[in-house]
């Protein structure tokens, strides 16, 4: 266990992020799997923009990789624009 002050607080801070973390990226994962689920054009171009900006969060604070979060926005992409 941590003696210092400073450490224990760190301690505390990084359970917090931790937890915001998993949750923005299980949040994530869920608008994707609901996007590769929707049939519709119009309900899947602006799920995609959600998608899209979401996934972009998750690499900026280095959550997910920057070109993981590139290739699922490249895939989702191509889906979108299958759909007729």
């Amino acid at each position: 266990m941590a003696n210092h002050k400073s450490s224990l607080k760190r301690i505390r801070a990084n359970e917090a992020k931790r937890l915001r973390n998993r949750y923005q990226h299980k949040t994530t994962r869920t608008m994707v799997k609901k996007l590769r689920l929707t049939h519709d054009k119009v309900v899947a171009t602006d799920l995609y923009q959600k998608v899209s900006s979401a996934l972009d969060k998750l690499a900026k604070k280095n959550i997910i990789h920057k070109n993981k979060a590139s290739n699922l926005k490249s895939k989702l992409a191509k889906l979108v624009n299958k759909i007729a």
